[in-house]
């Protein structure tokens, strides 16, 4: 799909997905789009973001905003071709702690959403619901509410009543560079010379650059079906390599503070019970929807398993290759 002539709003724009999003457009790869609204509630993100785009202002517009405001989300979309939805409550801990935060963000956000489609006259043409390895077999308040995200964006496709419109989702591993991800915290800590928290030996994490996370949104808005889920293939490390590997040579000692509050020691992307609907698509998993309303994609090839970050482990070698190209070593 190309972006040429088409209004944009990213919910979530001034968190670390969304700016890459922004940095992407920018660069005019998906085309020349009128304009990108950025909508988030951080006052201080949207300035300091303005500072950053101060020569392009004319193609960017900063809406303060919150996903959980019905008015505010509805007056946001009112000239919106393509909406990316970023915004989220995701740290595990403190979502076990707010579990009613998190459900007035993570699905009350799409509710407004959704419901803005189905109650007003509005040029939007596709919807992209960003979610989480954790909505997958959840066992935390985080994915249990990403997992009802999915859920409204796929039925939406059905509810909405409008043939124009499509809504589908993503699903993401860690996301390295992101805000409130391992890296950035052991880069901290280092920094710091604090001592390295580990939670445990076994853990091990889906590993994915944001290039590689705006990519999977670029390739699902052009190439998804209504109510697809669309998940890079990403491979997996032990978290324990990682700190070996960003640690090397500096004397930092290294504490085990056990597992938090709604973490997993193994990250699932796929389960068993969706791998029976679930088909390769270039570098991509695609999950088809159950609903026989919006099957469009007809296929044999399906997953026999789960897909589980405990299967898919880098060497060490290659863990290094990666965090080296993304210079998440040389800080």
């Amino acid at each position: 799909m190309n972006f040429t002539d088409k209004t944009i709003l990213i919910t979530g724009g001034t968190g670390s997905l969304g700016k890459h999003i922004v940095k992407r457009l920018m660069t005019g790869e998906k085309g020349s789009f009128k304009k990108i609204i950025i909508f988030s509630r951080d006052e201080d993100k949207h300035y300091q973001m303005s500072l950053e785009w101060k020569d392009n202002l004319d193609l960017l517009e900063f809406r303060i905003g919150d996903v959980r405001d019905y008015p505010s989300v509805l007056s946001a979309m009112r000239d919106v071709n393509i909406l990316i939805h970023t915004a989220a409550l995701k740290q595990i801990p403190i979502c076990e702690y707010a579990p009613l935060e998190a459900i007035k963000t993570n699905i009350f956000g799409i509710q407004n959403i959704v419901r803005a489609i189905k109650e007003n006259s509005l040029p939007i043409e596709t919807i992209i619901a960003v979610s989480t390895d954790k909505a997958c077999q959840p066992v935390n308040t985080y994915g249990m509410t990403k997992a009802i995200q999915e859920r409204i964006a796929i039925e939406s496709n059905i509810s909405i009543n409008k043939e124009y419109v499509k809504v589908i989702c993503v699903r993401y591993g860690n996301v390295m560079a992101s805000r409130g991800s391992i890296i950035p915290l052991f880069q901290k800590q280092i920094k710091n010379g604090q001592s390295l928290t580990i939670t445990s030996e076994k853990m091990t994490r889906f590993m994915m650059s944001l290039d590689n996370s705006v990519n999977t949104i670029f390739t699902a808005i052009e190439k998804a079906y209504p109510g697809e889920i669309y998940i890079p293939t990403i491979p997996s490390a032990r978290v324990i390599d990682i700190v070996e590997l960003m640690i090397e040579g500096r004397d930092i000692v290294t504490k085990y503070i056990g597992v938090r509050p709604g973490e997993k020691i193994h990250e699932i992307i796929v389960s068993t019970e969706e791998s029976i609907r679930t088909t390769k698509e270039g570098n991509y998993i695609v999950v088809i929807p159950w609903f026989p309303e919006i099957k469009y994609r007809e296929c044999d090839n399906f997953l026999d398993k789960e897909f589980s970050s405990k299967d898919f482990l880098l060497s060490k070698h290659d863990l290094r290759k990666l965090l080296t190209k993304e210079g998440h070593l040389d800080f």
